[in-house]
């Protein structure tokens, strides 16, 4: 089909009007989703905990695509998962199962071939049947040990064909499963830094800002008595966006950043008789070394104006060292 067609302006704004439709037609369908949730729920929770194997996720199509995205979800928060191709699965793949493993079905229709022929094999697996199925009277509802209800009264699409609303109520229904499996599970941020440790969110629970800081000896320090002249040339030869003021014994007096000076410049003609003290920010946020990546993040990022570097400062009040977002977020910690 040839889709090159020329965009006329009222073209484009009926693409906004069809596409916010969409978005709110899915955003529909999942609360009544959720309007619908019973003791279905409970049940299935109950099956992936009560076995010490895996679970099985299969669909076919759009299905299997949300099959292996569930998988993926419940692998993160540590339930071993594998997506099992419906189509595959008699000639060899059946083999991932163990006795007893569960198998989460993924169906719109309820009756799709590849999986209603796949059940009596399964059952030889003693596998537990959960169905996310879209029909609650179909050939697969009817096999099904547990079902979690995942009709929708139309799809998002203009001609009610496309998989849409019923792939997005499917996989929210993969999610909140895993979100119910997480709560008794007491799963904790550390669970999951431990399953993502390459992951920015992982490194963030994981490390400490001592892990990626810049040391006293590699950064900008500057007295209070210290000319412009002196803290740019301190603030060049260390080019980390900052320089820290400090006393003879190293206690942060206060920090002077780019856009101190850019802002100096922006109100003085002549910045030649002014000091450090005149410039700097007394009682800068801190950051300690033992501090979360995830909490230093949290400093800079949560705030109206937000903060791009941060002294770093030990129990005694001297300075340790200097940190960047970007030494968050782009830092290959080890």
């Amino acid at each position: 089909m040839n889709h090159k067609v020329t965009y006329q302006s009222d073209q484009a704004i009926q693409s906004v009007e069809t596409a916010r439709a969409a978005l709110l037609a899915e955003a529909q369908a999942i609360r009544q989703a959720a309007d619908r949730l019973n003791g279905n729920l409970s049940d299935a929770v109950k099956i992936i905990l009560e076995h010490p194997g895996k679970v099985i996720v299969t669909g076919m199509g759009k299905s299997g695509h949300i099959a292996q995205k569930i998988a993926a979800t419940l692998n993160s928060i540590g339930t071993h998962s594998v997506f099992l191709h419906p189509a595959e699965a008699t000639h060899g793949d059946l083999g991932i199962y163990t006795p007893g493993d569960p198998t989460i079905m993924i169906s719109k229709s309820g009756a799709t071939s590849e999986l209603v022929r796949l059940v009596p094999v399964l059952r030889q697996f003693q596998s537990p049947l959960i169905g996310i199925l879209g029909n609650l009277h179909s050939p697969l509802a009817e096999k099904m040990d547990v079902v979690l209800d995942a009709r929708v009264d139309q799809e998002a699409d203009p001609l009610n064909l496309v998989p849409t609303c019923s792939s997005t109520v499917a996989l929210a229904l993969g999610d909140a499963l895993a979100a119910a499996l997480m709560k008794v599970y007491q799963f904790s941020d550390l669970d999951f830094a431990r399953l993502h440790p390459n992951g920015q969110l992982g490194r963030n629970l994981l490390f400490r800002v001592a892990n990626v800081m810049h040391t006293r000896q590699k950064i900008a320090c500057v007295s209070l008595e210290d000319r412009v002249r002196q803290v740019v040339i301190a603030m060049t030869r260390y080019p980390f966006g900052a320089a820290c003021v400090v006393d003879e014994q190293d206690h942060l007096l206060g920090i002077i950043t780019d856009g101190d000076l850019r802002r100096a410049l922006q109100t003085y003609e002549d910045l030649s008789p002014l000091h450090a003290a005149d410039l700097m920010t007394a009682h800068p946020v801190l950051a300690r070394p033992e501090m979360l990546l995830k909490d230093a993040v949290h400093l800079m990022e949560d705030r109206p104006s937000q903060i791009s570097v941060l002294p770093v400062v030990g129990d005694d009040g001297k300075c340790v060292g200097l940190i960047r977002i970007h030494d968050i977020y782009q830092t290959d910690l080890t």
